[in-house]
């Protein structure tokens, strides 16, 4: 899929692996997704969802942490918790908030397929056994199934994690980590929110 790098990123995930800190990077960046997907949702369920939202991204990090420490880079560790969400999007037919086209669910799945099912994630599972909380239910739109829209979905980049630099360019896979990142770059350490660090 298509995906955003920079500082931030690199900050974000040295924050996620730092005990104590960890945490508070955590909470910080549940909240800016909650409200970034939640300005996306139709606005007549945005407030419905986002119980759900919080505790389903907070479970999401586990997985972050998980994919980083099996060795995936950066950008693709980012890559597959966007697909898990994406996944539960359409779980729950919330399509304008999906960020591929449903068409493009399974491939996504079959590139982290040795992954996913390391820890029992799949399409109808999209936390698998980083679900350890419990996740608040939420109303389903599924009629939009029938005819989904994806105003935010970019589609055709579902074979590789496809990173977008600051002028636009496309790299596959993303960029190579920075050898010093200040860990106050991440969102959270300051008091600065950036949607880019979605």
């Amino acid at each position: 899929m298509k995906l955003r790098q920079n500082i931030r990123h690199f900050a974000a995930k040295k924050a996620l692996t730092m005990p104590v800190v960890g945490d508070i990077a955590t909470e910080k960046l549940v909240d800016l997704h909650v409200r970034i997907f939640g300005e996306r949702a139709d606005p007549d369920h945005r407030e419905e969802r986002e119980a759900h939202m919080e505790a389903f991204f907070d479970c999401t990090f586990d997985t972050y942490v998980a994919a980083l420490e099996s060795g995936f880079p950066e950008a693709e560790a980012r890559e597959i918790t966007h697909i898990q969400s994406n996944f539960d999007f359409y779980n729950h037919g919330w399509t304008e908030m999906m960020e591929f086209p449903v068409d493009e669910l399974e491939t996504h799945y079959e590139r982290y397929e040795a992954f996913f099912s390391r820890y029992n994630i799949d399409i109808a599972n999209p936390l698998g056994d980083f679900e350890t909380i419990d996740i608040p239910e939420a109303p389903t739109t599924m009629e939009k199934l029938d005819d989904p829209e994806h105003p935010h979905a970019e589609g055709g980049f579902a074979d590789d994690a496809y990173v977008e630099d600051a002028e636009g360019n496309l790299n596959v896979g993303g960029k190579e980590e920075p050898e010093s990142v200040d860990l106050n770059a991440a969102p959270g350490m300051q008091d600065v929110e950036d949607e880019e660090a979605a």
